[in-house]
């Protein structure tokens, strides 16, 4: 029995430790990067049934960096960190906040992004929360796992009500089986820009910040894609918030 527990223990210990280093991503020819394309202006399928956004041209950048090309891992959102852990793909990139709980489980890039929560209501009703405390005793429609989800959770007395696509919840919202969705501010102002039905009740200041997720332990890695957001910083960087949040917008 003993031996039986040396033997996973060590299986989970190599599986932790090993990960795809840059020579071996270059052997192989692609960077596997895994994202969840229902979020929008991050990551969103587009009328040609093409993965674009923010953050996909941000993964482009580090792949031509790299000398490779890139492959986008479609996956649920919940899915990410354990498809990471599991070396199914070499980064995550999909408008993922940097957290405590999160970073103790995957490597963060410095951060890219700066982000808050929104909380969406039906326009044209008398429902107007300016705080998520307002949300008390109502159902609020969150993805599944996002920072949204994790914000409401930690006030007991909102009923939370958990999709896997953001999208959904925004069913939910329009066929009013919930009160609100709570989820990042610049994912609702796109959305609600295209669907006027909704309104951005508010908007909380959570200080979030957005990070590229490598798994833990791969410093080679995880230097590199610092070094490539670092250079962007000095030009490319506007360019991108210019293309995919004006856009956005219009």
């Amino acid at each position: 029995m003993k031996k039986m527990i040396v033997v996973i223990l060590s299986v989970i210990i190599f599986s932790m430790v090993f990960s795809a280093t840059i020579t071996e991503i270059k052997a192989k020819g692609k960077l596997l990067v895994g994202t969840e394309p229902t979020f929008p202006p991050f990551e969103y399928v587009d009328e040609n049934n093409n993965i674009v956004g923010f953050d996909i041209d941000i993964a482009q950048r580090i792949a031509d960096k790299l000398g490779v090309k890139l492959e986008i891992v479609n996956l649920p959102f919940d899915s990410l960190i354990p498809a990471l852990m599991q070396n199914k793909i070499d980064l995550i990139i999909a408008g993922m906040t940097i957290t405590e709980k999160r970073a103790k489980v995957v490597d963060f890039s410095v951060p890219y992004f700066n982000a808050n929560q929104s909380i969406v209501v039906r326009e044209g009703e008398k429902f107007r929360p300016v705080k998520l405390e307002d949300l008390k005793g109502r159902k609020v429609a969150v993805q599944l796992g996002t920072t949204g989800d994790i914000v409401v959770s930690e006030i007991s007395e909102i009923k939370v009500v958990r999709f896997q696509k953001f999208t959904d919840a925004f069913l939910e919202l329009q066929n009013k089986r919930v009160d609100a969705v709570v989820l990042d501010e610049a994912v609702a102002r796109a959305y609600v820009k295209k669907f006027p039905k909704f309104v951005v009740s508010a908007v909380i200041d959570t200080g979030e910040k957005y990070g590229i997720a490598v798994k833990k332990g791969n410093s080679e890695l995880l230097n590199f894609v610092n070094n490539v957001i670092s250079e962007m910083f000095k030009s490319p960087y506007d360019l991108l918030v210019e293309k995919w949040f004006e856009k956005a917008q219009q």
